[in-house]
């Protein structure tokens, strides 16, 4: 058992394992390699009854755990959009565990609250959000746009729904390329996933804004209540962008809330050449991104914004005897800015980042993502057996294996997946893959904190020799059957 005057004593070893880790990380497989169950059936049945040494715990954390992580922090590592961090928001972190603070409501942690408030203000000016528009940082996306489509039900049905529960007649509207998180939303604020109507798409996978028009001008025709739209600014399979100012004028015209999901791309505002994407948003209700996924901020921390913050406040205060305070209206009681009372210091870690980096570093961090994904891009559009997708956007691109001659679809699309698996299963790199017209595509995120050229090259490198094996093995087995 490690007591607090060992803490100076043990540190040292913690921080002597982390920095061993961030120095060997390129020398692990990016993908975990166990097989189901291998690391639970390394785990002794029962908790020990005696206290164990931090060499025994550290020395069973890099045997038996290590080899079960997926290192999402490799420079290796492009199959999902990252959810990177940095040496300073490690700190931050480790500063905030240390304190430890529940930071429910202003006088549990003054510091934490304000710190909160200013931090959502550096982000909204940097990033050319509204100034009508206040912010509250939440555990994830997912919960910002739960919290977002509740306020919307509430604002709906005249903030009867949490009193008399929920109608039948509610609608949300997203593209059929839109997060799952938001199905999942539907179904818990209780308008029901049947209520969800997904919107299609473009060519480019960006929601078609006639087609939102006319479904909602149906719905009330039809006596429904259209309740939410949620426009997607970087749709996970293909950071697909919705044209955000004609969906605002038809929520509008129409009195719907809208939810801008901006979950990954947003970070990318930071860049001015990169506001066009929220042209629009002086008509949006509400905000999201994360910047756990691209701005070097560990998870977790969703920045939500929304125009109507007493709106928010109404759908989530309730006011025990317990958290009655003298401050009250004063100052920002977050934990009525979202679902959960608990609430950890997360402001913390980005003071850090954003005050370590600065604006003019983060954006040329940014700059040379983008800059690499362009030239992961060229590279394999130089390639005669593969095609892009679609034009590389920020730093991410969809691509696929185009063979010589052109077979069946459903071949070519098991050729890919097993080159995919192929990739993957050889620890070198990790990519995911996404459908794209029903065709099955690779995906490559470039979006590493401390990822560069030699990296992307290595992919390259990588993704060339086992298409190589795969293509040689296709003929050989092609060969012998013929």
């Amino acid at each position: 058992m490690f007591n607090l005057p060992d803490f100076k004593d043990h540190a040292p070893v913690i921080i002597d394992w982390i920095d061993r880790y961030f120095q060997n990380l390129e020398s692990y497989p990016v993908r975990s390699q166990v097989s189901p169950n291998d690391i639970y059936k390394s785990i002794p049945a029962h908790a020990p009854e005696q206290g164990e040494s931090l060499e025994e715990i550290l020395k069973d954390l890099t045997e038996n755990m290590v080899p079960g992580i997926t290192h999402w922090q490799h420079p290796n590592f492009h199959a999902y959009f990252p959810a990177n961090n940095s040496v300073e928001s490690i700190y931050a972190e480790m500063i905030a565990s240390s304190i430890g603070a529940q930071c429910m409501i202003w006088e549990t942690s003054p510091a934490a609250a304000e710190l909160e408030q200013r931090m959502m203000e550096w982000l909204s000016q940097a990033m050319g959000i509204p100034e009508d528009f206040e912010g509250v940082i939440q555990d994830s996306a997912s919960t910002a746009t739960l919290t977002a489509i509740l306020t919307a039900r509430e604002v709906a049905t005249h903030f009867r729904s949490n009193e008399d529960g929920v109608p039948a007649h509610l609608r949300v509207y997203c593209s059929t390329e839109t997060h799952s998180s938001i199905e999942k939303a539907v179904g818990i604020s209780g308008i029901g996933k049947r209520n969800l109507v997904k919107i299609a798409v473009d060519d480019q996978m960006r929601m078609i804004p006639e087609v939102l028009k006319r479904q909602v001008e149906q719905d009330i025709a039809r006596g429904k209540v259209p309740c939410s739209v949620v426009a997607a600014l970087g749709t996970t399979g293909t950071v697909a962008v919705d044209p955000l100012k004609p969906i605002a004028e038809i929520c509008e015209k129409y009195n719907v809330w809208l939810h801008i999901d901006a979950a990954y791309a947003g970070s990318a505002l930071l860049l001015p050449e990169y506001r066009w994407m929220i042209e629009g948003i002086e008509k949006a209700n509400s905000f999201v991104f994360n910047p756990h996924k691209w701005l070097f901020t560990n998870f977790d921390c969703s920045a939500y914004f929304v125009k109507d913050p007493d709106s928010l406040i109404r759908t989530f205060e309730v006011l025990p005897e317990y958290l009655k305070t003298k401050t009250r209206g004063l100052v920002n009681d977050y934990r009525d800015w979202g679902v959960p009372l608990g609430r950890r210091f997360r402001a913390l870690k980005l003071w850090f980042v954003m005050r370590s980096y600065g604006l003019k570093e983060l954006r040329e961090k940014l700059k040379q993502h983008i800059a690499l994904n362009q030239y992961f891009a060229d590279q394999i559009s130089d390639q005669a057996d593969f095609e892009l997708v679609l034009p590389p956007f920020l730093n991410f691109t969809c691509f696929r294996l185009k063979p010589e001659k052109p077979g069946d679809p459903q071949e070519v699309d098991y050729l890919n997946e097993r080159l995919l698996d192929r990739i993957n299963q050889s620890g070198q790199l990790f990519l995911s893959h996404y459908k794209v017209g029903g065709k099955y595509v690779l995906r490559m995120v470039i979006g590493q904190t401390y990822v560069q050229r030699k990296h992307v090259d290595r992919a390259l490198s990588v993704i060339r020799s086992m298409t190589d094996e795969l293509l040689n093995t296709a003929s050989s087995i092609s060969k012998d059957l013929n």
